[in-house]
């Protein structure tokens, strides 16, 4: 029978998985091995006996080798970071404030160690900043169930995973971003929650004043995930004997720095202005980097001599570490999303024994305070 042009079937993917030739699939189904060859290429479309004498030989179900295209949904969402004009694009998915919103897997934004799968295939742009999707399969209830976080701390990669082992039906979806770049994201409907990490010095407040002022008069809560301590990453052993932001300067170090917006930079500058250092006297004060894993792997490569981090990263990477300041790392969350299901689920794991012994055994986090609200504007 002529393949019908909508069927579309996994069929070699699943064979070489298992080690099997064309011929040994075509013995155990017995089938002819032309048949195997014609199903594969998309030229034939098998009948129902043979269906399920595929899927028996290869041990699995026929939804697993066999689907209609026009079976998976499209659906329109908009876009959180802008992209080239007409590019087609893998696309990560989740609904934010009763709007579907597509992460686009561009860059480095495509992995985290490993590479990210997608829930979609954007399709066509539908205006400045709306495209159509092509969902990779019809699990809505899986994108229902996504919370959101943008923020930049190691730590909720951890709290993700392990809440994704308490709960197997909550999907987190961590998106990197400084605090002042998650907090906009929250802003704008991007994330259903924002970490940051941002010392006021005027007021002696951790983030809330930040919070107030770019959320500008909606209502939010602050929650605790923990107290780190930041300060200066420095090669094994300390062989410049750096102790303070002013050997920097003295001892002519290379640092790396992080982007504006960055708790990690804010907390250099006002460093260097209490002690009365201009920023251009630090060499390397303009060489950028965007996490703090960059920062960690630029001193370990030896492209610099110190970077702004925690103490959490050093140990991760066998690094020295200079204490300069605890900071308070918060999560701020829309009123509006609190009673979501799967945002409660998700903060309700901030008791449980099995986030807390992941921060433990990681070091340099005070988590005292994990799930206390600190703050609502």
């Amino acid at each position: 029978m002529k393949q019908d042009s909508d069927l579309r079937n996994n069929l070699k993917s699943i064979r070489t998985r298992l080690g099997m030739s064309q011929q040994d699939l075509a013995n155990i189904a017995n089938v002819t091995r032309q048949t195997i060859s014609g199903v594969e290429s998309g030229l034939y479309a098998p009948s129902v006996a043979i269906t399920l004498r595929l899927a028996k030989a290869l041990g699995c179900q026929v939804e697993d080798l066999f689907w209609l295209e026009r079976d998976l949904p499209e659906i329109e969402a908009i876009l959180a970071k802008p992209v080239p004009n007409g590019q087609q694009l893998r696309v990560s998915m989740a609904r934010v404030g009763g709007q579907w919103i597509a992460y686009p897997l561009i860059g480095k934004d495509a992995f985290r160690q490993d590479m990210i799968p997608a829930d979609g295939e954007s399709t066509s742009l539908t205006g400045t900043n709306k495209v159509r999707v092509r969902l990779l399969d019809d699990n809505l209830e899986t994108l229902h169930n996504t919370v959101v976080i943008a923020g930049c701390a190691p730590v909720i990669s951890l709290w993700a995973r392990a809440t994704e082992r308490w709960h197997p039906q909550l999907r987190v979806q961590y998106n990197f971003a400084n605090s002042m770049a998650a907090l906009h994201s929250l802003c704008r409907g991007e994330a259903h929650i924002a970490g940051m990490h941002l010392y006021d010095p005027e007021t002696g407040e951790y983030n809330t004043p930040f919070v107030r002022d770019v959320l500008a008069g909606r209502e939010a809560v602050l929650i605790t995930l923990g107290v780190w301590e930041e300060g200066l990453l420095l090669k094994s052993g300390n062989p410049m004997g750096i102790r303070t932001v002013t050997d920097l300067v003295s001892g002519g170090a290379t640092i790396v720095n992080r982007e504006i917006g960055s708790g990690s930079r804010m907390l250099l500058e006002q460093t260097l202005q209490k002690e009365q250092i201009a920023f251009d006297a630090v060499q390397g004060f303009d060489n950028i980097l965007k996490s703090h894993q960059d920062v960690a792997q630029a001193v370990v490569r030896g492209v610099a001599d110190a970077g702004m981090s925690t103490a959490s990263v050093a140990t991760a990477f066998g690094l020295g570490f200079i204490p300069l300041h605890r900071s308070r790392y918060d999560l701020v969350i829309l009123k509006e999303y609190l009673e979501e299901a799967p945002v409660q689920q998700l903060l309700s794991t901030l008791g449980h024994r099995m986030v807390h012994s992941q921060f433990e055994i990681l070091g340099g986090y005070d988590i005292s305070k994990i799930g206390e609200v600190v703050a609502t504007v």
